[in-house]
């Protein structure tokens, strides 16, 4: 059968916006996040749609990742354009928690030296990192950060950040080498700090959301296992039916732990409609840190036991901060002296329909209601809400049993910047294809290359 172009198939509502075509710039620019003569020197990526913000001399940070105006990470604001102190520590050799991203050495813990103890840590989360950019064809296009050598655990970080064009995704590719004499076991671990105040008025947002798969062979046996704070807390509210763990903030101080397969873990603010997707692989055959893949951190009341004691967390935002953290691990690494592991992932963003979750994610975007698709009198209704990672188009096909393609819609313009929702019915141009079976949506960036499958559903009839 040949393929039928059926034009106003289906209505699409989402709005295309217009972007500079600009590729990764930089080096630096001035980020003024404090009073009269605060700021820091950061070296920035941007491709006109995402900006990400680094200082190399607080810990190597990604203090911030941006999708148009909108800044996902949280950023300490008493600490924001301060200068270091020389010992990199606070009053008392206190943390000096930045905000941001950073990468530090897994397990965490106070037992032995197979354990990396921080924070505080001065080296690894608080050194002054080397920043070097990558350039091709003419431009920047990467930044290469290198940690100090750390001698307590062995190891020496470099972390190369790269943006690409006409997408939200940026890649990250973390190297760990030992420096050492003797030989080092370390997991890569990625914490993610995002900004969990409520944006509109006082008090914490309770709305913002993590997800992520739950591993049906998980070791746990609820499928993820507490590792700070009552165990019996309600911000951890796993989804049997779905399979995703479902993480709501609270402001209740806890961890949890989880052998997610992945391949993605969504950090979700449902008030405004934003979510931040990390990207990353899981190997079931390896161990891991924590037995884990995937960790969720939520600043908040209560109590923990750590550092060889408990702590009551205060009630109090100034000193306990509203902030979650989303977590990913590397499998752990034995290195030799001299050796080294690499551990890549990837992150992205989209703007999404305020109010619903992430159910789904692929390389082109996020699913936050599924596709359905209902054929009756020669229309087609599809609905279905979803997010994308790529300034460009999606294209409606409609398949036969066989995957072979029976009819196309036309393509319409999406961006990161707007929601992608399916809600509407048309007339289709020509009669519905009897042989069709599925209904796929595929998104391709602006020079009209496919990316990735957005949702494919049945055709109910």
């Amino acid at each position: 059968m040949k393929t039928r172009t059926f034009r106003g198939v289906v209505m699409l509502s989402a709005a295309a916006v217009a972007f500079s075509a600009a590729g990764c710039v930089g080096p630096s620019t001035a980020l003024r996040t404090g009073g009269a003569g605060r700021e820091w020197k950061t070296t920035d990526l941007t491709n006109g749609l995402v900006r990400v913000q680094i200082v190399p001399e607080i810990g190597g940070r990604i203090i911030q990742y941006k999708l148009g105006d909108w800044g996902f990470f949280w950023v300490n604001k008493a600490l924001a354009g301060t200068k270091q102190p020389p010992s990199r520590l606070g009053p008392d050799g206190a943390w000096l928690n930045y905000g941001g991203d950073k990468v530090w050495p897994a397990p965490q813990g106070w037992d032995n030296d197979a354990q990396w103890p921080g924070p505080p840590d001065v080296v690894l989360d608080a050194g002054p990192y080397q920043a070097k950019w990558t350039t091709e064809n003419g431009r920047n296009t990467a930044v290469l950060l290198t940690s100090p050598p750390d001698r307590r655990s062995g190891i020496q970080f470099k972390r190369a950040v790269t943006v690409f064009d006409g997408t939200t995704r940026v890649r990250l590719a973390v190297t760990m080498t030992n420096i050492d004499t003797k030989p080092r076991r370390w997991g890569i671990w990625g914490v993610t700090q995002f900004n969990a105040a409520n944006r509109h008025g006082p008090g914490y947002n309770k709305n913002l959301w993590g997800y992520c798969p739950i591993n049906s062979r998980s070791v746990f046996a609820r499928g993820y296992g507490v590792l700070f704070g009552k165990d019996d807390n309600p911000s951890f509210q796993p989804d049997r039916t779905s399979g995703i763990m479902r993480v709501n903030y609270q402001y209740r101080v806890g961890k949890v732990g989880l052998d997610s397969p992945g391949p993605w873990l969504a950090t979700v603010d449902q008030t405004d409609g934003y979510a931040f997707v990390h990207h990353f692989e899981f190997d079931p055959a390896r161990p891991y840190p924590d037995k884990s893949s995937v960790e969720f951190w939520l600043n908040g009341r209560g109590e923990i036991k750590a550092y060889g004691k408990v702590i009551k967390m205060p009630d109090s935002p100034p000193a306990n901060p509203y902030v979650m953290e989303s977590e990913i691990l590397s499998p752990f690494a034995s290195l030799k002296p001299g050796g080294s592991y690499t551990y890549r992932y990837e992150w992205a963003a989209a703007k999404i329909e305020p109010g619903v979750p992430v159910v789904g994610c692929t390389e082109a975007g996020v699913v936050c209601r599924p596709l359905r698709a209902k054929a009756a009198d020669g229309k087609l209704k599809l609905t279905g809400s979803f997010g994308v990672f790529y300034k460009g188009s999606v294209e409606l096909s409609l398949l036969d049993a066989n995957g072979k393609v029976a009819a196309r819609a036309r393509a319409i313009p999406i961006a990161p910047t707007k929601p992608l929702i399916v809600s509407r019915t048309a007339l289709l141009g020509a009669p519905l294809p009897e042989t069709a079976t599925a209904a796929v949506l595929t998104v391709k960036d602006a020079e009209g290359k496919i990316v990735g499958q957005l949702a494919q559903a049945k055709i109910e009839r």
